[in-house]
């Protein structure tokens, strides 16, 4: 079963929730955050990535960006405003990407079914990364970033929805990027027939955001301390979507050098141990991968795993990486070796292909989306898929509810 708990939301006003909405902290870098933040002091960036209001070059886990992010928190609450909800609420939130479509339910999920693996992952998490979004939690002591949940899609839930998206928004507005973000609060009707729902549905599966939901459970810990006292941090913010509306696109890699190969030699190798012939910048099925190499698209033809192979061995960017990066290219551990880089599906192809023809990568892999079957079946087994195998889009805005501890 899950659980899940309305929140009294810091959220902004409406007239300022497209200023202060912001893109999640770790889909850009610095450089990108601060050019998104230029001449917006609402948006929510100078919070989450509150180096960009420091001089260039501060270390992003510096004391002064923590001390800066809740001198910025602070300042946005009397600017934007943020107001905090009069009474806890659930909320419907729906994203509309092109003709795509999907809508989600926002409320505090449970830290201890987190901790349970009722709340499956299919990642690990990196330590300093973990501890960064820590001590942003602690210093704010509220949880600006929502976790990205996915369920087996609900009738029940689906009801919900239906009957509160028939209601004035609270929040409607589209992005710069061209994403469109409406939320809704849920009635008490409503909250009362979705905790119903969501106590039937087996588990819930982390999509996007381990960080996160592990620094969540991390705060959790230090401030219930030995008393287990139970409090506002036993719940964390996420917003969960049916599976049956979910897209993934593909998480691309480049290699900035080819090793003991020349572009000629790799291409001949290659062809030596697998069907490659001309191809397309998207690969047309699973099982392929689109090369870029001298300044030509390439379809590399993995072939069929073996009968047997463990669902995430059976994983394209898992065979990519057996079959080609360590044999091939000396690709050994894609989370630590700075020969390998990778690239969000929502930059396309052309990005691979400009990375190539800059001289920033001598080769790009393009490749086919993970489904979210994949990801269920691998988390239900405990597996942990490689680093960067999935690219969720479209993604939830920061800023528009925040959960306060």
């Amino acid at each position: 079963m899950a659980t899940i708990a309305p929140f009294r939301a810091l959220r902004p006003a409406p007239e300022a929730a497209a200023r202060v909405a912001a893109v999640p902290y770790d889909v850009v870098s610095a450089e990108e955050a601060q050019a998104l933040a230029a001449g917006n002091p609402l948006s929510f960036l100078h919070v989450s990535r509150a180096e960009i209001d420091l001089p260039p070059g501060t270390n992003p886990y510096a004391d002064a960006v923590y001390g800066k992010a809740v001198e910025n928190f602070t300042a946005l609450k009397e600017k934007a405003p943020l107001v905090v909800e009069e009474a806890p609420s659930l909320y419907v939130y729906r994203l509309r990407m092109g003709t795509h479509v999907q809508t989600g339910i926002a409320a505090a999920f449970s830290v201890d079914e987190y901790d349970a693996d009722l709340i499956k992952k299919h990642e690990k998490t990196r330590r300093d990364k973990e501890d960064d979004r820590t001590r942003h939690i602690l210093e704010l002591r509220a949880q600006t970033g929502p976790v990205f949940l996915t369920y087996k899609a609900s009738p029940a839930v689906d009801s919900v929805v239906e009957q509160t998206t028939a209601r004035p928004p609270l929040f409607d507005f589209t992005a710069v990027d061209g994403v469109r973000h409406t939320i809704w609060q849920v009635n008490a009707a409503g909250e009362r027939a979705l905790a119903d729902a969501f106590a039937r549905i087996p588990s819930l599966y982390i999509a996007d955001g381990h960080h996160r939901a592990a620094s969540a459970a991390r705060v959790r810990q230090e401030l219930r301390g030995a008393s287990g006292a139970r409090g506002a941090w036993d719940r964390f913010l996420a917003v969960a979507f049916p599976d049956n509306q979910m897209q993934v696109l593909p998480y691309n890699r480049i290699v900035r050098d080819l090793g003991a190969y020349t572009p000629e030699s790799l291409l001949t190798e290659l062809h030596q141990g697998f069907t490659v012939l001309e191809g397309t910048p998207a690969p047309a099925r699973k099982g392929q991968v689109s090369m870029f190499l001298m300044d030509e698209w390439h379809t590399i033809d993995l072939g069929v795993s073996p009968p047997g192979t463990p669902a995430v061995d059976r994983l394209d960017v898992s065979r990519l990486q057996d079959l080609v990066l360590t044999p091939l290219l000396g690709i050994g551990d894609v989370r630590t070796d700075k020969r390998i880089d990778f690239v969000g599906g929502a930059r396309g192809t052309a990005a691979l292909e400009e990375a190539v023809r800059s001289g920033k990568a001598a080769v790009a892999f393009s490749m086919y989306p993970v489904s979210v079957e994949d990801l269920m079946t691998i988390s239900d087994a405990g597996g942990i898929m490689p680093p960067k195998s999935t690219w969720f889009e479209p993604k939830l805005r920061d800023g528009l509810l925040s959960y306060m501890i």
